[in-house]
């Protein structure tokens, strides 16, 4: 299989947020109400809010491209002393085929090419399987927080760090 990276100018964003949508609706109902889901979704991963993220907070994304199909994304930011991994999924049938360990390899070169030596991210506490692979991804859990986000919604998760 051919994969490659394509990063998501701003004309792209329409299409990078019926992604996210899609991925979140598909595979959060495990661990979050729809309701959080969908307010997550317009908070943090709609067109205006990624268009923001992009032009306030040092982020980029990347579509993941697999056999010239779009089949998934990752999202970075590009912190004072780490990069922070704010965003990594693929659509369900690209998951658990070695796609996310290359995506993170994307990451990781991105992270040397800024001279960065620390990778972190947060994870959903009951996200079981993901924290499984960015253990194996040699991310050790550092901390934990409890972030309100707001309409009464709490994330509650676990901050990883990758040493390069």
């Amino acid at each position: 299989m051919n994969l490659s990276f394509k990063e998501a100018d701003k004309n792209g964003l329409d299409k990078l947020a019926d992604l996210a949508s899609e991925i979140w609706h598909e595979f959060f109902p495990i661990i979050l109400s729809d309701e959080q889901i969908d307010y997550m979704v317009d908070k943090f991963q709609s067109k205006n809010a990624m268009l923001n993220q992009i032009e306030h907070e040092n982020y980029k994304y990347y579509f993941i491209i697999i056999d010239n199909e779009i089949s998934g994304y990752f999202g970075i930011s590009f912190k004072d002393d780490y990069l922070f991994l704010s965003k990594l999924y693929l659509k369900k049938e690209f998951r658990h085929k070695g796609f996310g360990s290359k995506a993170f390899e994307k990451i990781k070169s991105i992270a040397q090419e800024n001279n960065y030596t620390k990778i972190v991210l947060t994870v959903n506490k009951y996200n079981s399987n993901t924290i499984k692979a960015y253990l194996k991804y040699g991310f050790k859990n550092v901390s934990s927080a409890e972030t309100d986000i707001g309409n009464g919604f709490i994330m509650d998760d676990y901050i990883m760090e990758y040493s390069a």
